[in-house]
Protein backbone atom coordinates (compact mmCIF):
# COMPACT_ATOMS: atom_id res chain seq x y z
CA UNK A 1 0.00 0.00 0.00
CA UNK A 2 2.90 2.34 0.76
CA UNK A 3 4.29 1.84 -2.75
CA UNK A 4 0.91 2.76 -4.22
CA UNK A 5 0.85 5.89 -2.08
CA UNK A 6 4.32 6.92 -3.26
CA UNK A 7 3.38 6.22 -6.87
CA UNK A 8 0.27 8.40 -6.53
CA UNK A 9 2.26 11.23 -4.98
CA UNK A 10 4.81 10.99 -7.80
CA UNK A 11 2.13 11.19 -10.54
CA UNK A 12 0.42 14.14 -8.84
CA UNK A 13 3.79 15.89 -8.49
CA UNK A 14 4.51 15.44 -12.21
CA UNK A 15 1.06 16.68 -13.23
CA UNK A 16 1.29 19.79 -11.04
CA UNK A 17 4.77 20.56 -12.40
CA UNK A 18 3.50 20.23 -15.98
CA UNK A 19 0.63 22.58 -15.25
CA UNK A 20 2.74 25.12 -13.41
CA UNK A 21 5.39 25.21 -16.12
CA UNK A 22 2.81 25.58 -18.87
CA UNK A 23 1.02 28.48 -17.16
CA UNK A 24 4.35 30.07 -16.28
CA UNK A 25 5.52 29.90 -19.89
CA UNK A 26 2.20 31.30 -21.09
CA UNK A 27 2.52 34.20 -18.64
CA UNK A 28 5.98 34.89 -20.04
CA UNK A 29 5.22 34.49 -23.76
CA UNK A 30 1.67 35.85 -24.14
CA UNK A 31 2.69 39.51 -23.62
CA UNK A 32 5.39 39.11 -26.27
CA UNK A 33 2.95 38.05 -28.98
CA UNK A 34 2.37 40.76 -31.56
CA UNK A 35 -1.25 39.82 -32.20
CA UNK A 36 -4.59 41.24 -31.15
CA UNK A 37 -5.60 40.63 -27.57
CA UNK A 38 -8.32 38.21 -28.68
CA UNK A 39 -5.72 35.94 -30.18
CA UNK A 40 -3.57 36.18 -27.05
CA UNK A 41 -6.45 34.82 -25.01
CA UNK A 42 -7.07 32.11 -27.61
CA UNK A 43 -3.39 31.10 -27.50
CA UNK A 44 -3.56 31.09 -23.71
CA UNK A 45 -6.60 28.84 -23.82
CA UNK A 46 -5.00 26.48 -26.34
CA UNK A 47 -1.80 26.33 -24.28
CA UNK A 48 -3.71 25.53 -21.11
CA UNK A 49 -5.78 22.94 -22.97
CA UNK A 50 -2.57 21.29 -24.21
CA UNK A 51 -1.36 21.10 -20.61
CA UNK A 52 -4.60 19.44 -19.52
CA UNK A 53 -4.38 16.90 -22.34
CA UNK A 54 -0.77 16.08 -21.38
CA UNK A 55 -1.83 15.63 -17.76
CA UNK A 56 -4.74 13.37 -18.71
CA UNK A 57 -2.36 11.31 -20.84
CA UNK A 58 0.08 10.96 -17.94
CA UNK A 59 -2.71 9.62 -15.74
CA UNK A 60 -3.84 7.35 -18.59
CA UNK A 61 -0.36 5.88 -19.05
CA UNK A 62 -0.26 5.24 -15.31
CA UNK A 63 -3.61 3.42 -15.48
CA UNK A 64 -2.43 1.41 -18.46
CA UNK A 65 0.67 0.14 -16.68
CA UNK A 66 -1.16 -0.38 -13.40
CA UNK A 67 -3.91 -2.36 -15.15
CA UNK A 68 -1.39 -4.58 -16.90
CA UNK A 69 0.90 -4.91 -13.84
CA UNK A 70 0.54 -7.30 -10.94
CA UNK A 71 -0.95 -6.18 -7.65
CA UNK A 72 -2.22 -2.75 -8.71
CA UNK A 73 -5.80 -3.63 -9.54
CA UNK A 74 -7.77 -3.60 -12.76
CA UNK A 75 -10.14 -1.53 -14.83
CA UNK A 76 -13.31 -3.46 -15.57
CA UNK A 77 -16.55 -2.94 -17.46
CA UNK A 78 -16.59 -1.52 -20.98
CA UNK A 79 -12.79 -1.74 -21.16
CA UNK A 80 -10.58 -3.76 -23.48
CA UNK A 81 -7.19 -2.94 -21.92
CA UNK A 82 -6.04 -0.53 -24.63
CA UNK A 83 -4.22 2.75 -24.07
CA UNK A 84 -7.06 4.53 -25.86
CA UNK A 85 -9.54 3.20 -23.31
CA UNK A 86 -7.36 4.41 -20.44
CA UNK A 87 -7.18 7.86 -22.07
CA UNK A 88 -10.98 7.92 -22.33
CA UNK A 89 -11.28 6.80 -18.70
CA UNK A 90 -8.75 9.41 -17.62
CA UNK A 91 -10.63 12.21 -19.42
CA UNK A 92 -13.90 11.25 -17.71
CA UNK A 93 -12.16 11.07 -14.35
CA UNK A 94 -10.06 14.25 -14.70
CA UNK A 95 -13.10 16.30 -15.65
CA UNK A 96 -15.21 14.51 -12.98
CA UNK A 97 -17.69 13.61 -15.72
CA UNK A 98 -17.53 9.94 -14.74
CA UNK A 99 -19.84 8.00 -17.04
CA UNK A 100 -19.37 4.86 -14.94
CA UNK A 101 -18.89 2.49 -17.86
CA UNK A 102 -15.36 1.64 -16.65
CA UNK A 103 -14.84 0.75 -13.00
CA UNK A 104 -11.53 0.65 -11.11
CA UNK A 105 -10.79 -2.28 -8.81
CA UNK A 106 -8.00 -2.56 -6.23
CA UNK A 107 -5.23 -0.08 -5.44
CA UNK A 108 -5.79 1.65 -8.77
CA UNK A 109 -8.93 3.22 -7.24
CA UNK A 110 -6.86 5.59 -5.13
CA UNK A 111 -5.21 7.18 -8.15
CA UNK A 112 -8.66 7.53 -9.75
CA UNK A 113 -9.95 9.49 -6.76
CA UNK A 114 -6.84 11.63 -6.66
CA UNK A 115 -7.11 12.35 -10.38
CA UNK A 116 -10.64 13.70 -9.92
CA UNK A 117 -9.46 16.07 -7.15
CA UNK A 118 -6.36 17.14 -9.06
CA UNK A 119 -8.35 17.66 -12.25
CA UNK A 120 -10.84 19.86 -10.43
CA UNK A 121 -8.04 21.91 -8.88
CA UNK A 122 -6.09 22.32 -12.13
CA UNK A 123 -9.17 23.23 -14.16
CA UNK A 124 -9.96 25.88 -11.53
CA UNK A 125 -6.36 27.10 -11.64
CA UNK A 126 -6.64 27.44 -15.43
CA UNK A 127 -9.90 29.36 -15.12
CA UNK A 128 -8.27 31.78 -12.67
CA UNK A 129 -5.25 32.16 -14.92
CA UNK A 130 -7.38 32.91 -17.99
CA UNK A 131 -9.48 35.38 -16.01
CA UNK A 132 -6.34 37.28 -15.01
CA UNK A 133 -5.06 37.21 -18.58
CA UNK A 134 -8.38 38.58 -19.85
CA UNK A 135 -8.23 41.38 -17.30
CA UNK A 136 -4.75 42.24 -18.52
CA UNK A 137 -5.66 42.43 -22.22
CA UNK A 138 -9.31 43.41 -22.37
CA UNK A 139 -9.71 47.15 -22.52
CA UNK A 140 -13.17 48.43 -21.66
CA UNK A 141 -14.00 51.61 -23.53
Amino acid sequence: MFVAFLFNVFIVFLVVIIHYECLYKLTFYLPKLTVKHRLRIAFGLLGALAAHVAEVCLFAISYYFMHHGEGWGKLTGNFNGSLLDTIYFSFTTYTTLGFGDIEPIGKLRFLVGIEALVGLMLITWTASFLYLEMQRYWKIK
